[in-house]
Protein backbone atom coordinates (compact mmCIF):
# COMPACT_ATOMS: atom_id res chain seq x y z
CA UNK A 1 0.00 0.00 0.00
CA UNK A 2 0.83 3.64 -0.91
CA UNK A 3 3.45 5.31 1.95
CA UNK A 4 1.25 8.21 3.99
CA UNK A 5 4.24 10.48 3.22
CA UNK A 6 4.72 9.78 -0.39
CA UNK A 7 1.07 10.86 -0.25
CA UNK A 8 2.01 14.23 1.20
CA UNK A 9 4.40 14.52 -0.78
CA UNK A 10 2.80 14.01 -4.22
CA UNK A 11 -0.09 16.13 -3.70
CA UNK A 12 1.24 18.78 -1.60
CA UNK A 13 -0.42 18.25 2.07
CA UNK A 14 1.20 19.58 5.01
CA UNK A 15 0.73 18.09 8.56
CA UNK A 16 1.03 16.04 10.79
CA UNK A 17 -2.41 16.07 12.63
CA UNK A 18 -3.77 12.79 13.74
CA UNK A 19 -7.26 13.43 12.58
CA UNK A 20 -5.94 14.62 9.22
CA UNK A 21 -3.98 11.39 8.73
CA UNK A 22 -6.80 9.08 9.38
CA UNK A 23 -8.57 11.06 6.56
CA UNK A 24 -5.88 10.43 4.27
CA UNK A 25 -5.47 6.80 5.44
CA UNK A 26 -9.01 5.94 4.97
CA UNK A 27 -8.90 7.73 1.57
CA UNK A 28 -6.12 5.60 0.30
CA UNK A 29 -7.58 2.34 1.97
CA UNK A 30 -11.20 2.73 0.19
CA UNK A 31 -9.23 3.82 -3.36
CA UNK A 32 -8.79 0.54 -4.73
CA UNK A 33 -12.52 0.24 -4.80
CA UNK A 34 -15.62 1.55 -6.31
CA UNK A 35 -17.48 2.44 -3.63
CA UNK A 36 -18.80 6.12 -3.11
CA UNK A 37 -17.35 8.71 -0.80
CA UNK A 38 -18.86 11.21 0.99
CA UNK A 39 -16.18 13.71 2.40
CA UNK A 40 -17.37 16.20 5.68
CA UNK A 41 -15.83 19.36 6.69
CA UNK A 42 -15.53 23.29 6.53
CA UNK A 43 -15.32 25.26 3.72
CA UNK A 44 -11.51 25.99 3.10
CA UNK A 45 -10.12 23.09 4.72
CA UNK A 46 -9.01 21.03 1.65
CA UNK A 47 -11.37 18.72 0.88
CA UNK A 48 -10.90 18.47 -2.44
CA UNK A 49 -7.88 16.91 -2.06
CA UNK A 50 -9.50 13.33 -0.87
CA UNK A 51 -10.84 12.74 -4.46
CA UNK A 52 -7.82 13.77 -5.70
CA UNK A 53 -5.93 10.73 -3.87
CA UNK A 54 -8.79 8.24 -4.42
CA UNK A 55 -8.59 8.79 -7.98
CA UNK A 56 -4.87 8.70 -8.45
CA UNK A 57 -4.35 5.71 -6.35
CA UNK A 58 -7.44 4.11 -8.11
CA UNK A 59 -7.90 1.97 -11.03
CA UNK A 60 -9.23 4.60 -12.75
CA UNK A 61 -6.57 7.07 -12.50
CA UNK A 62 -5.90 7.34 -16.64
CA UNK A 63 -9.63 7.86 -17.24
CA UNK A 64 -11.32 11.30 -17.11
CA UNK A 65 -11.66 13.28 -13.71
CA UNK A 66 -13.92 15.83 -13.20
CA UNK A 67 -14.96 18.47 -10.76
CA UNK A 68 -18.78 19.69 -10.42
CA UNK A 69 -19.32 22.74 -8.21
CA UNK A 70 -22.63 22.26 -7.70
CA UNK A 71 -23.51 25.25 -5.73
CA UNK A 72 -22.21 27.23 -8.45
CA UNK A 73 -24.34 25.67 -11.32
CA UNK A 74 -28.40 27.53 -11.64
CA UNK A 75 -30.97 25.38 -10.64
CA UNK A 76 -32.35 25.30 -13.90
CA UNK A 77 -29.47 24.23 -16.02
CA UNK A 78 -27.73 21.59 -13.41
CA UNK A 79 -29.33 18.87 -14.80
CA UNK A 80 -28.34 19.37 -18.62
CA UNK A 81 -24.87 19.88 -17.04
CA UNK A 82 -24.85 16.60 -15.66
CA UNK A 83 -26.51 14.42 -17.71
CA UNK A 84 -26.55 16.28 -21.19
CA UNK A 85 -29.25 17.12 -23.06
CA UNK A 86 -31.04 16.60 -26.66
CA UNK A 87 -31.41 19.18 -29.50
CA UNK A 88 -34.60 21.39 -28.65
CA UNK A 89 -34.97 19.90 -25.45
CA UNK A 90 -35.33 23.65 -23.69
CA UNK A 91 -35.20 27.20 -25.49
CA UNK A 92 -31.34 27.48 -26.51
CA UNK A 93 -30.71 23.83 -26.87
CA UNK A 94 -29.64 23.99 -30.72
CA UNK A 95 -27.36 20.89 -30.48
CA UNK A 96 -26.68 17.89 -28.67
CA UNK A 97 -25.19 17.99 -25.56
CA UNK A 98 -22.99 15.53 -23.73
CA UNK A 99 -23.60 15.99 -19.41
CA UNK A 100 -20.66 15.25 -17.25
CA UNK A 101 -21.61 11.58 -16.27
CA UNK A 102 -21.67 10.75 -19.91
CA UNK A 103 -18.21 12.33 -20.69
CA UNK A 104 -16.17 10.85 -17.47
CA UNK A 105 -17.77 7.09 -18.26
CA UNK A 106 -15.01 4.97 -16.49
CA UNK A 107 -13.53 7.59 -14.20
CA UNK A 108 -14.45 9.74 -11.37
CA UNK A 109 -16.67 12.69 -10.55
CA UNK A 110 -16.58 14.93 -7.78
CA UNK A 111 -19.33 16.79 -6.50
CA UNK A 112 -18.32 19.57 -4.65
CA UNK A 113 -21.07 21.54 -2.39
CA UNK A 114 -23.47 17.94 -3.17
CA UNK A 115 -25.80 19.65 0.13
CA UNK A 116 -26.69 22.51 -2.46
CA UNK A 117 -28.35 20.16 -5.43
CA UNK A 118 -31.66 20.98 -6.05
CA UNK A 119 -34.20 17.96 -5.22
CA UNK A 120 -35.45 16.86 -8.61
CA UNK A 121 -31.39 16.56 -9.26
CA UNK A 122 -30.87 14.09 -6.47
CA UNK A 123 -33.65 11.74 -7.87
CA UNK A 124 -31.58 11.72 -10.95
CA UNK A 125 -28.18 11.21 -9.33
CA UNK A 126 -29.80 8.66 -7.03
CA UNK A 127 -30.55 6.48 -10.17
CA UNK A 128 -27.14 6.85 -11.08
CA UNK A 129 -25.40 5.67 -7.92
CA UNK A 130 -28.22 2.76 -7.75
CA UNK A 131 -27.99 1.08 -11.48
CA UNK A 132 -25.50 3.37 -13.55
CA UNK A 133 -28.75 4.80 -15.83
CA UNK A 134 -29.44 7.95 -16.42
CA UNK A 135 -31.78 9.91 -19.01
CA UNK A 136 -30.34 13.45 -21.01
CA UNK A 137 -32.79 16.04 -20.48
CA UNK A 138 -35.25 15.73 -23.44
CA UNK A 139 -34.69 12.34 -24.19
CA UNK A 140 -36.21 8.89 -23.36
CA UNK A 141 -33.55 6.66 -24.15
CA UNK A 142 -31.33 5.52 -21.05
CA UNK A 143 -27.57 5.28 -21.03
CA UNK A 144 -25.39 3.72 -19.01
CA UNK A 145 -22.52 4.98 -17.16
CA UNK A 146 -19.76 3.88 -15.19
CA UNK A 147 -18.78 6.42 -12.87
CA UNK A 148 -16.90 6.65 -9.62
CA UNK A 149 -18.54 9.28 -6.83
CA UNK A 150 -17.01 11.27 -4.59
CA UNK A 151 -18.81 14.08 -3.16
CA UNK A 152 -18.11 16.45 -0.46
CA UNK A 153 -19.99 19.25 1.67
CA UNK A 154 -19.55 21.64 4.34
CA UNK A 155 -23.53 21.27 5.36
CA UNK A 156 -25.30 19.51 8.47
CA UNK A 157 -26.51 16.71 6.14
CA UNK A 158 -29.15 15.34 9.10
CA UNK A 159 -30.26 18.98 9.13
CA UNK A 160 -31.18 19.15 5.90
CA UNK A 161 -32.57 15.89 5.73
CA UNK A 162 -34.56 16.94 8.75
CA UNK A 163 -35.37 19.92 6.65
CA UNK A 164 -36.68 18.39 3.45
CA UNK A 165 -33.96 19.90 1.47
CA UNK A 166 -32.10 16.94 1.05
CA UNK A 167 -32.93 12.78 0.37
CA UNK A 168 -32.15 10.57 3.40
CA UNK A 169 -31.99 7.86 0.77
CA UNK A 170 -28.98 9.42 -1.51
CA UNK A 171 -27.24 10.49 1.53
CA UNK A 172 -26.85 7.03 2.83
CA UNK A 173 -25.98 6.29 -0.76
CA UNK A 174 -23.24 8.93 -1.07
CA UNK A 175 -21.99 8.38 2.33
CA UNK A 176 -20.92 4.86 1.74
CA UNK A 177 -17.79 5.68 3.51
CA UNK A 178 -17.17 9.03 5.26
CA UNK A 179 -13.94 10.77 5.31
CA UNK A 180 -13.89 13.82 7.76
CA UNK A 181 -11.11 16.80 7.36
CA UNK A 182 -10.23 18.80 10.66
CA UNK A 183 -10.92 22.29 10.78
CA UNK A 184 -7.56 24.44 11.11
CA UNK A 185 -8.06 25.71 14.15
CA UNK A 186 -7.85 21.93 15.37
CA UNK A 187 -4.37 21.78 14.23
CA UNK A 188 -2.72 23.85 16.09
CA UNK A 189 0.40 22.05 15.27
CA UNK A 190 0.49 22.25 11.91
CA UNK A 191 -0.13 26.23 11.47
CA UNK A 192 3.30 27.48 11.89
CA UNK A 193 4.16 24.92 8.97
CA UNK A 194 1.69 25.84 6.45
CA UNK A 195 2.71 29.79 7.12
CA UNK A 196 5.60 28.48 6.36
CA UNK A 197 4.97 26.71 3.08
CA UNK A 198 2.69 29.24 1.83
CA UNK A 199 5.55 32.20 2.72
CA UNK A 200 8.25 30.23 1.02
CA UNK A 201 5.88 29.65 -2.11
CA UNK A 202 4.74 33.11 -2.53
CA UNK A 203 8.41 34.72 -1.91
CA UNK A 204 9.39 32.51 -5.16
CA UNK A 205 6.23 33.43 -7.15
CA UNK A 206 6.81 36.88 -6.14
CA UNK A 207 10.29 36.91 -6.52
CA UNK A 208 10.36 38.77 -2.58
CA UNK A 209 12.20 37.54 0.61
CA UNK A 210 10.43 35.42 2.72
CA UNK A 211 8.08 36.22 5.63
CA UNK A 212 9.79 34.89 8.99
CA UNK A 213 6.82 34.89 11.96
CA UNK A 214 8.34 36.05 15.37
CA UNK A 215 7.59 33.60 18.54
CA UNK A 216 5.06 35.74 19.83
CA UNK A 217 3.29 35.78 16.16
CA UNK A 218 3.54 32.01 16.45
CA UNK A 219 1.30 31.99 19.62
CA UNK A 220 -0.75 34.55 17.86
CA UNK A 221 -1.94 32.30 14.69
CA UNK A 222 -2.46 29.13 16.93
CA UNK A 223 -4.74 30.56 19.38
CA UNK A 224 -6.63 32.51 16.27
CA UNK A 225 -10.04 30.88 15.72
CA UNK A 226 -9.44 30.70 11.50
CA UNK A 227 -12.99 30.84 10.15
CA UNK A 228 -11.93 30.33 6.88
CA UNK A 229 -9.33 27.48 7.64
CA UNK A 230 -6.55 26.81 5.48
CA UNK A 231 -7.51 29.04 2.71
CA UNK A 232 -7.66 31.69 4.90
CA UNK A 233 -4.47 31.41 6.08
CA UNK A 234 -2.97 31.09 2.42
CA UNK A 235 -4.66 34.30 1.42
CA UNK A 236 -3.25 36.17 5.01
CA UNK A 237 0.00 34.91 3.79
CA UNK A 238 0.06 36.18 0.24
CA UNK A 239 -1.38 39.71 1.51
CA UNK A 240 1.31 40.28 3.82
CA UNK A 241 4.24 39.08 1.44
CA UNK A 242 3.08 41.42 -1.21
CA UNK A 243 2.07 44.60 1.36
CA UNK A 244 4.52 44.32 4.24
CA UNK A 245 8.34 45.98 3.91
CA UNK A 246 9.45 44.19 6.85
CA UNK A 247 9.59 40.43 6.17
CA UNK A 248 9.96 40.00 10.07
CA UNK A 249 6.07 39.22 11.80
CA UNK A 250 5.03 39.65 15.14
CA UNK A 251 1.73 39.40 16.61
CA UNK A 252 1.22 43.03 16.49
CA UNK A 253 0.94 43.33 12.93
CA UNK A 254 -0.61 40.17 12.59
CA UNK A 255 -3.36 42.17 14.92
CA UNK A 256 -4.28 44.25 12.22
CA UNK A 257 -4.37 41.66 9.18
CA UNK A 258 -6.80 39.01 11.63
CA UNK A 259 -7.95 41.14 14.67
CA UNK A 260 -8.54 37.91 17.36
CA UNK A 261 -11.75 39.38 18.65
CA UNK A 262 -14.90 38.93 15.67
CA UNK A 263 -16.75 42.20 15.47
CA UNK A 264 -19.81 40.05 13.85
CA UNK A 265 -22.81 39.23 16.17
CA UNK A 266 -22.87 35.75 18.12
CA UNK A 267 -26.15 33.62 18.40
CA UNK A 268 -26.21 33.05 22.00
CA UNK A 269 -27.73 29.59 22.78
CA UNK A 270 -30.08 28.68 25.90
CA UNK A 271 -27.55 27.64 28.07
CA UNK A 272 -25.36 30.43 27.11
CA UNK A 273 -22.72 28.99 24.92
CA UNK A 274 -22.76 29.99 21.02
CA UNK A 275 -23.70 27.84 18.64
CA UNK A 276 -21.58 26.10 15.95
CA UNK A 277 -23.97 26.89 13.20
CA UNK A 278 -24.68 30.77 14.45
CA UNK A 279 -25.04 32.36 11.15
CA UNK A 280 -26.61 29.23 9.11
CA UNK A 281 -29.95 30.40 10.07
CA UNK A 282 -31.42 34.15 9.98
CA UNK A 283 -33.95 33.16 11.77
CA UNK A 284 -32.29 32.68 15.00
CA UNK A 285 -30.91 36.27 14.28
CA UNK A 286 -34.20 37.94 13.95
CA UNK A 287 -35.53 35.89 17.40
CA UNK A 288 -32.82 37.53 19.21
CA UNK A 289 -33.69 40.91 18.23
CA UNK A 290 -37.21 40.46 18.85
CA UNK A 291 -36.39 39.15 22.08
CA UNK A 292 -34.72 42.14 22.75
CA UNK A 293 -36.82 44.59 21.58
CA UNK A 294 -39.55 43.07 23.74
CA UNK A 295 -37.44 43.28 26.73
CA UNK A 296 -36.80 46.76 26.11
CA UNK A 297 -40.32 47.66 25.43
CA UNK A 298 -41.31 46.34 28.93
CA UNK A 299 -38.60 48.18 30.57
CA UNK A 300 -39.81 51.45 29.06
CA UNK A 301 -43.68 50.72 30.21
CA UNK A 302 -42.21 49.96 33.64
CA UNK A 303 -40.43 53.38 33.91
CA UNK A 304 -43.46 55.50 32.31
CA UNK A 305 -45.45 53.36 35.09
CA UNK A 306 -42.73 54.22 37.81
CA UNK A 307 -43.24 57.84 36.99
CA UNK A 308 -47.08 57.94 36.92
CA UNK A 309 -47.27 56.58 40.21
CA UNK A 310 -44.46 58.75 41.74
CA UNK A 311 -45.26 62.18 40.28
CA UNK A 312 -48.55 62.78 39.90
CA UNK A 313 -50.79 63.19 37.21
CA UNK A 314 -49.86 67.31 37.31
CA UNK A 315 -46.64 67.24 36.93
CA UNK A 316 -46.38 66.19 33.59
CA UNK A 317 -45.40 68.12 30.79
CA UNK A 318 -47.43 67.47 27.41
CA UNK A 319 -44.35 65.81 25.55
CA UNK A 320 -44.66 63.50 28.60
CA UNK A 321 -48.30 63.23 28.02
CA UNK A 322 -47.99 62.18 25.00
CA UNK A 323 -44.91 59.99 25.59
CA UNK A 324 -47.44 58.00 28.24
CA UNK A 325 -50.14 57.53 25.27
CA UNK A 326 -48.21 56.33 22.72
CA UNK A 327 -46.85 53.65 25.10
CA UNK A 328 -50.31 52.96 26.71
CA UNK A 329 -52.70 53.20 23.96
CA UNK A 330 -53.73 50.19 22.52
CA UNK A 331 -53.42 49.58 18.98
CA UNK A 332 -54.34 46.43 16.92
CA UNK A 333 -52.41 44.14 18.21
CA UNK A 334 -52.41 45.07 21.63
CA UNK A 335 -56.81 45.09 21.26
CA UNK A 336 -56.16 40.84 20.30
CA UNK A 337 -56.57 38.85 23.41
CA UNK A 338 -54.18 36.43 21.83
CA UNK A 339 -51.38 38.87 21.18
CA UNK A 340 -48.26 38.55 23.64
CA UNK A 341 -49.49 42.34 24.77
CA UNK A 342 -52.56 42.73 25.83
CA UNK A 343 -54.49 45.31 27.85
CA UNK A 344 -57.05 44.13 29.92
CA UNK A 345 -58.41 48.01 30.85
CA UNK A 346 -58.79 49.90 27.57
CA UNK A 347 -59.05 52.87 29.33
CA UNK A 348 -55.63 55.00 28.93
CA UNK A 349 -53.77 55.54 32.36
CA UNK A 350 -55.98 53.22 34.82
CA UNK A 351 -53.96 49.77 35.21
CA UNK A 352 -52.42 48.64 32.12
CA UNK A 353 -51.30 45.11 32.23
CA UNK A 354 -49.38 43.10 30.16
CA UNK A 355 -51.19 39.45 29.80
CA UNK A 356 -49.18 36.83 28.48
CA UNK A 357 -50.51 34.37 26.09
CA UNK A 358 -48.59 31.65 26.99
CA UNK A 359 -47.38 32.10 30.55
CA UNK A 360 -44.17 29.28 30.14
CA UNK A 361 -43.41 30.77 27.19
CA UNK A 362 -43.21 34.61 28.05
CA UNK A 363 -42.49 33.95 31.89
CA UNK A 364 -40.51 36.74 32.00
CA UNK A 365 -43.05 39.57 30.98
CA UNK A 366 -43.62 41.79 34.01
CA UNK A 367 -46.90 42.51 35.08
CA UNK A 368 -47.09 45.93 35.27
CA UNK A 369 -50.02 47.39 37.62
CA UNK A 370 -50.66 50.74 38.58
CA UNK A 371 -52.69 52.40 41.80
CA UNK A 372 -54.39 55.16 41.47
CA UNK A 373 -57.28 57.15 43.36
CA UNK A 374 -60.45 57.39 41.26
CA UNK A 375 -59.94 61.14 41.61
CA UNK A 376 -56.74 61.00 40.01
CA UNK A 377 -57.83 58.92 37.38
CA UNK A 378 -60.51 61.35 36.17
CA UNK A 379 -58.19 64.48 36.51
CA UNK A 380 -56.47 62.76 33.65
CA UNK A 381 -59.14 62.35 31.64
CA UNK A 382 -60.49 66.00 32.10
CA UNK A 383 -56.71 66.88 31.13
CA UNK A 384 -56.70 64.86 28.18
CA UNK A 385 -60.14 65.85 27.07
CA UNK A 386 -59.16 69.60 27.62
CA UNK A 387 -56.02 68.61 25.29
CA UNK A 388 -58.02 67.39 22.18
CA UNK A 389 -60.54 70.18 22.07
CA UNK A 390 -57.73 72.44 22.36
CA UNK A 391 -56.41 70.70 19.63
CA UNK A 392 -59.11 70.41 17.73
CA UNK A 393 -60.48 74.16 17.94
CA UNK A 394 -56.61 75.42 17.00
CA UNK A 395 -56.93 73.36 13.73
CA UNK A 396 -60.84 74.40 13.00
CA UNK A 397 -62.00 70.47 13.26
CA UNK A 398 -59.11 69.05 10.95
CA UNK A 399 -58.10 65.92 12.82
CA UNK A 400 -55.30 64.80 11.19
CA UNK A 401 -53.81 68.28 12.22
CA UNK A 402 -54.82 68.10 15.64
CA UNK A 403 -53.91 64.56 15.80
CA UNK A 404 -50.25 65.61 14.93
CA UNK A 405 -50.03 68.54 17.02
CA UNK A 406 -51.35 66.08 20.57
CA UNK A 407 -48.40 62.81 18.98
CA UNK A 408 -50.92 60.53 18.64
CA UNK A 409 -52.18 58.63 15.47
CA UNK A 410 -55.59 59.71 13.91
CA UNK A 411 -57.09 56.02 14.67
CA UNK A 412 -56.61 57.08 18.26
CA UNK A 413 -57.74 60.48 18.23
CA UNK A 414 -61.11 59.28 16.44
CA UNK A 415 -61.34 56.92 19.18
CA UNK A 416 -60.67 59.65 22.06
CA UNK A 417 -63.28 61.59 20.45
CA UNK A 418 -66.04 59.08 20.64
CA UNK A 419 -64.99 58.07 24.36
CA UNK A 420 -65.51 61.96 25.46
CA UNK A 421 -68.51 62.22 22.89
CA UNK A 422 -66.66 65.34 21.18
CA UNK A 423 -68.39 64.12 17.70
CA UNK A 424 -70.17 67.86 17.49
Amino acid sequence: MTDLQSIKTRFGIIGNYPVLNRALQKAIQVAPTDISVLVMGESGVGKEFIPKIIHGESRRKHQPYIVVNCGAIPEGTIDSELFGHEKGAFTGATSTRKGYFEVADGGTIFLDEVGELPLQTQVRLLRVLESGEFMKVGSSQVQKTNVRIVAATNVNMMSAINDGRFREDLYYRLNTVQIDMPALRERKGDIHLLFRKFAIDFAEKYRMPELVLSDDAVNYLENYAFPGNVRQLRNLVEQMTVVEQDRSINSVKLAEYIPMQSKLPAVIQKGGGISSNEFNSEREIMYKILFDMRNDLNDLKSLTSELIKNRGNADFSHQEKNLMNRVFTPDASTQNPNSMLYFENQNQYQNPTIISKNDEEYDDVEDIEIEETKADSLSLQNNERELIVKALDKHKGRRNKAADELGISQRTLYRKIKQYNLED
